[in-house]
């Protein structure tokens, strides 16, 4: 039995139109998830609680029957966890960590069904180039960065920084397809 209906639980417009691009219908609820990293917990720990928590709480908002996705993307350089930036000066610290620098950028989808529930992880080593002042600060103006993991989106004005992809680029995105299409097709079969 496969699900009567799919949903995204997220906001992010980047998502919406990526999973459009698996040509099945879905519905999108904005379920308000903190985003905290708990003392102790690995990146991977945590950006995997996070799509799950988001697909749990997107459930509550639909139908039984409805399988939920839940998503989120986290940047890592060295052990530090880089979220979307704060504020100027947060997004010019963050810049400066990855100016020259290889990080990685990882995403975390989680499916629920109730019962049933499922996560998978995708990455990619992404490499900047060195960054002057100026352009940090031209990109911050450009207002891009200010609601992206990282403080980039790789898709767009960033995209001149890259030197370097290794992984899924739609990862780096926010939505890794490949690993999304195979998450709904497995839970369904379990249906």
């Amino acid at each position: 039995m496969s699900a009567k209906a799919l949903a995204l639980a997220s906001g992010s417009p980047r998502r919406f139109e990526l999973l459009q691009l698996l040509d099945r219908p879905f519905s999108v609820v904005r379920p308000q998830v903190p985003e905290q990293i708990q003392p102790h917990e690995t990146p991977l720990a945590y950006v995997q609680r996070l799509a799950l928590s988001k697909a749990q709480a997107g459930a509550k908002l639909c139908d039984a029957g409805t399988l939920v996705l839940g998503a989120d993307t986290i940047v890592v350089c060295g052990n530090e966890v880089l979220e979307k930036p704060q504020n100027y000066q947060h997004f010019v610290s963050m810049m400066t960590m990855l100016s020259g620098n290889t990080h990685q950028a990882v995403t975390a989808v989680a499916g629920v069904l109730n019962p049933i529930e499922d996560v998978v992880v995708s990455s990619a080593n992404v490499t900047f180039k060195a960054l002057s002042e100026a352009e940090i600060e031209a990109y911050w103006h450009s207002g891009e960065p200010q609601d992206k993991a990282g403080g980039y989106g790789i898709q767009g004005r960033a995209s001149k920084f890259v030197t370097h992809l290794e992984g899924s680029y739609f990862a780096v995105v926010g939505l890794p397809m490949y690993e999304t299409e195979k998450l709904i097709q497995t839970i369904e079969g379990r249906a």
